[in-house]
């Protein structure tokens, strides 16, 4: 015969005492909060894009290149000075760096050469008349050896010299030097390392010709970037990511030129949410303000 249950002490399944439902509210909001502390990083990121520079190549107008970089949010200029200044080019960067202290903006000296390489004496002399202008707060020097013939014929010879020249501009200038590098000098040995790991020695920053026309995954700015800010990390040193906007038919997936001024915002912004996990990131360059301004939209 069917018999009547016994009191138990226990609450018939779904229902929920005062003190249980506490409990359970309790829970879910450790699990939002948790969830939510996930999700700030890339949150805050997108809604704070990260320091933004640009190279300069050309003798822009002041007033004109301060207000573009006004307009997209540009922290920083890489602005190329010649080896020898003129009175009208000394009087030109100076109507830079009092548009560019009403802005906030900050400029560093730009040159470079290959041939600087084994110059040492060329590049020296440049920087002593760009920093002796007082105008730059850092040294910004893009030398890219690789492309001298020696690079194939004698390339031992041609990083040690490289290497020199780094340390003898550092040493020659008690500002801030910075070096323009591949995402590829981690393949190339250099002093029982690699020429990633000994360029970071001797410079205080390096911004990475990460060329790329997307933002993660393989092949792309962060992609081909993450070694460098890993080894950034372990050096010390900031280091930009960059992004290239000239025409180059050759490489066609190294360039935003083709897609344009929203793709590349957009992967600006989307660079910014993924590297907030690489604490050595310290912004985007964009080469060059020639071709970005004249992006299509």
């Amino acid at each position: 015969m069917p018999t009547t249950p016994r009191p138990t002490g226990r609450r018939p399944r779904g229902t929920r005492g005062a003190a249980g439902l506490r409990r359970i509210a309790g829970a879910l909001a450790a699990v939002a909060s948790l969830c939510a502390l996930l999700a700030v990083p890339a949150a805050a990121s997108t809604a704070v894009p990260g320091p933004r520079a640009m190279w300069l190549w050309q003798r822009g107008d002041p007033a004109a290149v301060m207000s573009w970089a006004t307009a997209n949010a540009v922290k920083e200029i890489f602005v190329y000075v010649p080896p020898e200044i003129t009175k009208t080019e000394l009087n030109r960067l100076r109507q830079f760096r009092k548009r560019a202290d009403a802005a906030g903006v900050r400029l560093s000296a730009l040159g470079g050469e290959p041939g600087w390489t084994f110059d040492h004496a060329a590049a020296l002399a440049w920087q002593r008349a760009a920093m002796g202008t007082g105008l730059f707060r850092t040294t910004h020097v893009d030398v890219e050896p690789y492309h001298l013939d020696e690079w194939s014929t004698d390339r031992p010879g041609t990083v040690a010299a490289f290497l020199g020249l780094l340390a003898a501009l550092r040493d020659a200038d008690p500002r801030p030097l910075e070096a323009d590098v591949p995402f590829w000098y981690d393949t190339v040995p250099a002093g029982g390392s690699t020429l990633a790991d000994e360029v970071l020695a001797r410079v205080d920053a390096v911004t990475v010709m990460s060329y790329r026309d997307t933002a993660t995954g393989p092949g792309s700015i962060i992609g081909v970037g993450e070694d460098m800010l890993l080894r950034g990390r372990r050096a010390g040193r900031p280091v930009r990511l960059a992004a290239e906007t000239l025409a180059l038919p050759d490489c066609p997936y190294c360039t935003f030129h083709e897609q344009g001024r929203q793709a590349l915002n957009t992967a600006l912004s989307a660079i910014d949410a993924a590297a907030v996990f690489y604490p050595a990131y310290a912004g985007m360059a964009v080469h060059d303000h020639a071709s970005w301004s004249a992006l299509r939209p």
